[in-house]
């Protein structure tokens, strides 16, 4: 991977700044972060046919660490497959280099959010115009996003939604295709509209599947359950590092189908993803979870995610080293990020 920056002079310490980063990726070059510009006739924008992830980089005292990039990139590239997209850096190693690179770049002084895209870009010379996935160029982008962490259990009240999850069968849903995000924008539309935070999907056969961008587990006895990976949904990768950490810590998770009574009857239910990390459903629908507060063990969830994520386990050390990819030690982390002139490449 590329040398970290030198050291630089010790600045005031200032609360983490929410924002895009200064610098982009974008079709194999660091631009300044405002300076790309798609063409009209993008092929992803008119269809959907793109492909992204949502990664995170966690700060601690031992630096700044992506959290399980190796895997979302694996993903990535395996919607790049579905979707024929080649003409792209082809390796996780390769994908994780350059967002290292960015990362060091753009210096964000917290936990930051990154998100690459890959998608279909032009028609090539003879290919008529209209929905295709050959005779189609191709381009990569990615971009950071200065993001604290919640810190404790965050609480999220819910509405299970009239909308219902796409069938494997209609959509790649395994695949984080962006034209599959027109359901979960709908849903979740639906329930800010009706005063919730966000919104549950069933499947066809009413079945829980997923939240809009997040997976789904509940509470009974002690005993942990989540709709099953080979249902129609996104088996998260949050959600596989939730399962794990569960496992380990001595509490039964097991895959079974649920229903919405399931869900009204849990003694608590939570979410999981890159981005809402571990958030407890309070209210679903009108009707309180539990005692209408994060319960017991989505806070113990919570914890173990959260030593995952940042390796800070009383002692610094990371159970799990292999999910954690070292961008720069914290001396190498400049507090504020350098502003790219207009038009700098570097």
């Amino acid at each position: 991977m590329t040398a970290g920056p030198a050291l630089v002079d010790a600045a005031p310490q200032q609360q983490p700044r929410l924002g895009l980063g200064a610098w982009a990726y974008d079709r194999g070059e660091f631009v300044p972060a405002t300076a790309p510009r798609l063409p009209l006739s993008t092929q992803g924008l008119h269809y959907g046919t793109a492909v992204f992830e949502g990664i995170r980089a966690y700060r601690s005292h031992g630096g700044l660490h992506l959290f399980r990039a190796r895997e979302h990139y694996e993903r990535l590239l395996r919607g790049c497959r579905l979707l024929r997209i080649t003409d792209i850096p082809s390796t996780a190693e390769e994908l994780i280099d350059i967002t290292v690179e960015l990362l060091r770049r753009n210096a964000h002084d917290g936990d930051v959010y990154v998100r690459p895209l890959a998608h279909k870009l032009s028609l090539l010379p003879g290919t008529p115009p209209g929905v295709s996935l050959a005779g189609v160029s191709d381009a990569l982008s990615l971009t950071t996003f200065g993001y604290p962490t919640a810190g404790d259990v965050q609480e999220v009240r819910c509405a299970l939604s009239a909308w219902r999850r796409p069938s494997s069968d209609a959509l790649p849903v395994q695949a984080k295709t962006s034209g599959g995000y027109v359901t979960s924008a709908l849903a979740c539309d639906e329930a800010r509209a009706a005063g919730y935070d966000d919104a549950i999907l069933l499947d066809r056969s009413g079945n829980v599947a997923e939240a809009s961008t997040a997976n789904v587990f509940v509470v009974r006895d002690g005993v942990l359950f989540t709709p099953p990976a080979t249902g129609d949904l996104l088996p998260g990768i949050t959600r596989d590092t939730v399962i794990t950490l569960c496992q380990e810590a001595g509490l039964t998770v097991l895959e079974r189908t649920l229903s919405p009574a399931d869900l009204y009857t849990a003694d608590e239910v939570f979410l999981t993803s890159t981005g809402k990390e571990v958030a407890s459903v309070v209210e679903l629908s009108g009707r309180n979870i539990g005692g209408g507060t994060a319960g017991p063990v989505a806070a113990r969830v919570t914890a173990l995610y959260r030593t995952a994520t940042t390796a800070q386990d009383g002692a610094g050390n990371a159970g799990h080293p292999e999910w954690l990819t070292a961008v720069a030690p914290t001396e190498h982390l400049p507090q504020h990020p350098s502003t790219p002139s207009e038009g700098t490449n570097r």
